[in-house]
């Protein structure tokens, strides 16, 4: 039996294009989950390659890195565990970079519950914070910094429910087992705004910058996928996407 040429044409293109495309395994950050599924999209219908993402928290994927895990990039939710893993040589010399700059949010599902300022927090007559394990969480870390800026450490350290990651301290309140807590800008934003309940954007200066740096991790090093991917992250394209969930550039 003959093929058709357009057939033909057709099977060569997707062949090559197969032979091209690569997968690429990415330990996210929790706070960068709904960037990193919208961006996915768009990278691989403009490279071709195919992006496998596992969330987690930055603490968590460290020690799954030194014990082997099989990542090609990884995208951190600070810049510290980065810079250590690069200090190891567990990483592409040359890959580190700042893909975004965090930011902190006081929020509650409650229209109206959380003000403008933050006296909500100074106020104290909540029952539960929810935060991120601010020992594996940079925006947990984060979090325990702005209370004790705002000397509040004391006061609400009973009040305290703690998530592994800044994901699960999201879920404590938008389940009701916390009447507020801190989490991503990014987890409650789009289209420019908040999009549900009330929330205080935290000042930067109440907290250490929240850098989050991506490293190609030595397992990604001849992987065309992982380098794509980095690539791809320092376009204006990307950076538009990423600035649209509330993150800085």
């Amino acid at each position: 039996m003959r093929l058709r040429p357009t057939l033909v044409a057709l099977t060569a293109l997707f062949t090559l294009n197969s032979a091209w495309a690569d997968q690429v395994q990415v330990a996210v950050a929790a706070n960068f989950t709904a960037p990193i599924q919208a961006l996915a999209k768009d990278f691989e219908k403009d490279t071709g390659h195919t992006l496998v993402a596992s969330y987690g928290s930055t603490g968590q994927f460290y020690a799954q890195i030194k014990n082997g895990a099989p990542f090609d990039v990884f995208l951190a939710a600070d810049d510290s565990t980065p810079a250590k893993l690069e200090q190891e040589k567990a990483i592409v010399p040359g890959s580190r970079f700042t893909y975004a700059i965090g930011t902190l949010a006081l929020w509650s599902p409650k229209p109206g519950y959380v003000d403008g300022k933050g006296e909500v927090l100074r106020k104290n007559a909540f029952k539960h914070l929810s935060i991120a394990n601010p020992k594996a969480a940079p925006y947990g870390l984060a979090a325990t910094q702005v209370l004790q800026q705002l000397k509040l450490t004391d006061a609400t350290r009973a009040k305290l429910v703690e998530g592994q990651n800044i994901t699960q301290a999201y879920q404590f309140v938008s389940t009701g087992n916390a009447e507020l807590g801190f989490v991503a800008l990014s987890q409650i934003y789009k289209d420019g705004k908040v999009s549900e309940g009330s929330a205080w954007l935290v000042p930067a200066n109440l907290h250490e910058p929240i850098r989050q740096d991506a490293v190609i991790l030595n397992k990604g090093k001849d992987n065309p996928a992982a380098n794509a991917l980095v690539d791809y992250l320092r376009t204006p394209k990307a950076a538009t996407l990423i600035k649209s969930y509330g993150y800085e550039i």
